[in-house]
């Protein structure tokens, strides 16, 4: 498996995942930075330019799976630069794993109201939507994840602060949120347990999973 944006969020939860799942052999980390932690599964393969992946194009080779975490809110970036991280690094990442693989599983975290139409007035829903489409029109297993609220379990957090902060704010939410509308919240586990559950569609429908889907996933 190979994991983009582990140090994020949700990729520490998928990571964790990985590692505890029986069937997963390796986890292959993407990453600037050493993500601190060491298992026996892990292997890190430290890259600074995620706009060209070819130098390290060996080491992700003939992966049966590749879960891409990696993502910016568009708060306080301009159009460029989250067009850059957003739709840029992705489909950098995509194109070199995917290469000469048409079995792999590519794991994509969108979120809810991206816009498949690329046609409607918010610029991050279209870049979001342009990505997903991109990456569905490619000759592998494409999947686009658009979990709407999603609650941080065993200790995973966000490197961004303001976000680290709204989490802690409204954590007493999730079970009233989960009671009331619980086809809008999932977890960094479950999320983690679906991406390990799409190896398995074998490129089996829907591509597009909200969070309703993600949850049975994970189930």
């Amino acid at each position: 498996m190979i994991l983009v944006g582990a140090s994020g969020m949700v990729g520490q939860g998928v990571l964790r995942a990985c590692l505890e799942d029986p069937e997963v052999t390796e986890v292959l980390a993407v990453a600037r930075r050493p993500l601190g932690r060491a298992a026996p599964k892990l292997r890190e393969v430290l890259h600074s330019d995620f706009t060209d992946l070819t130098p390290i194009a060996e080491d992700l080779a003939g992966a049966a799976a590749c879960f891409y975490c990696l993502g910016v809110s568009a708060a306080g970036r301009d159009a460029a630069e989250y067009e850059t991280i957003t739709y840029t690094y992705t489909l950098a990442a995509a194109h070199v794993v995917a290469a000469g693989n048409p079995g792999l599983t590519f794991v994509y975290v969108s979120g809810e109201g991206t816009d498949s139409t690329e046609q409607g007035r918010s610029a991050w829903a279209r870049v979001k939507g342009r990505t997903e489409n991109a990456l569905l029109a490619m000759d592998m297993h494409a999947y686009a994840f658009r979990p709407g609220w999603i609650q941080p379990v065993h200790g995973e957090t966000s490197g961004t602060r303001w976000y680290r902060v709204m989490y802690r704010l409204t954590s007493w939410l999730y079970p009233v949120v989960r009671r009331v509308a619980p086809r809008y919240v999932t977890s960094t586990e479950q999320v983690g347990r679906a991406m390990l559950a799409t190896t398995r569609l074998h490129g089996a429908e829907p591509h597009i999973l909200r969070t309703t889907e993600i949850n049975r996933l994970a189930a």
